[in-house]
């Protein structure tokens, strides 16, 4: 009797993906498509067990807009995964997980993107809590209320506002993790100073390696490592390739300003659309073997316990080569294998270290 591959035996997680935005938009993730990145079916084909689908809200709408577009995504997640007839279950710790991989159920968590939706309020934190909300981006692309974001240059508080120190404490309380992913460097620090529980960064790259705000210095990823976290790796190209990244981003831009046209007439702009398409999906990516990359470099920095993998499926336009969805991964636990890494290492980078946390 042969033994299974490795990647079809170990627990699998995906700690950021995306796919909440498709279904607000009428997606069925039970049948398998050509669109999006992710969807029931080839999660199963790509040996994963667990995703955490991001509950995203911009930061260009307004506080009782994001809170209810934060309901109906949950909604929504809770319909695909009731639609799934026992294929797939909402999990809220660790042990549902675990108990539905050895039934060979899918899991499926909640983690929000950008806490606009909490508007100033602790209660409505803990709501989304009883909900199954599990981790908490603090912010997004813009400055909040809690604090600011890598993205922008002016910056609102210069860290954690002194509301957003109280959302870090509730959440220590609650249980539920605090993502650094997308906040400023200065929020960041202020979020090690206050937390008392481990602290993750579920879609993040090395700034060592790609030099983008968005990615984490390397005293960031010691710092995370120290209080006992995560740095969950990103597959978006241009975070991890400084090169590709200079070519990409006007690209990006150009598709941008034309898909909002299309959006709001496709007969008239579609030509344009898929030109600017075309010309931003032409250019070479990198491939899986550079995220492989930046897992090498925080293990280098910090240990195989403090790494593992958060795709940001569904939330970005292009993907690595090789990566192009979820029923590719088992080509990354491949190059993991083809770097000499042991079992029990891939086995903790692939899903067990983030598992540790939600414990």
């Amino acid at each position: 009797m042969q033994n299974k591959p490795l990647h079809e035996s170990i627990f699998v997680l995906d700690s950021h993906c995306d796919t909440p935005i498709r279904l607000l938009g009428g997606a069925d993730i039970n049948i398998k498509s050509n669109q999006g990145h992710f969807d029931f079916v080839r999660m199963r084909e790509g040996g994963l067990n667990a995703a955490f689908f991001a509950i995203y809200t911009p930061n260009t709408i307004n506080a009782d807009t994001a809170t209810r577009r934060a309901m109906q995504m949950i909604a929504r997640t809770y319909d695909a995964v009731e639609a799934s007839e026992g294929k797939v279950a909402v999990a809220l710790e660790a042990q549902d997980a675990r108990d539905n991989f050895e039934t060979g159920v899918l899991s499926v968590f909640l983690g929000m993107e950008n806490g606009l939706p909490i508007q100033d309020d602790l209660s409505l934190l803990r709501l989304f809590y009883d909900m199954g909300v599990r981790y908490m981006t603090l912010t997004h692309a813009g400055n909040n209320n809690i604090c600011d974001s890598c993205a922008t240059k002016e910056k609102r508080w210069n860290g954690l506002s002194p509301f957003g120190i109280e959302v870090v404490k509730e959440m220590n309380r609650l249980g539920m993790l605090i993502d650094v992913s997308h906040i400023s460097d200065d929020s960041f620090r202020d979020v090690i100073k206050y937390s008392s529980s481990p602290v993750v960064a579920t879609h993040s790259c090395c700034r060592a390696i790609a030099n983008h705000p968005r990615n984490l210095t390397d005293q960031m990823i010691k710092d995370i490592a120290a209080t006992g976290g995560v740095v969950q790796i990103n597959f978006y190209p241009p975070f991890l390739n400084s090169e590709y990244a200079k070519e990409f981003w006007p690209l990006c831009d150009a598709f941008e300003e034309v898909e909002k046209l299309w959006k709001d007439n496709p007969d008239q702009h579609n030509d344009a659309y898929e030109k600017a398409k075309m010309e931003m999906f032409a250019l070479k990516r990198p491939s899986y073997k550079e995220v492989a990359d930046h897992i090498d470099h925080v293990v280098k920095l910090v240990g195989a316990d403090y790494v593992g993998i958060g795709t940001d499926f569904d939330g970005i336009e292009v993907t690595p080569e090789g990566l192009e969805g979820v029923d590719k991964l088992p080509v990354l636990t491949e190059e993991l294998i083809n770097r000499g890494y042991s079992d029990e290492d891939i086995k903790k980078i692939m899903g067990d270290n983030f598992l540790r946390l939600l414990d």
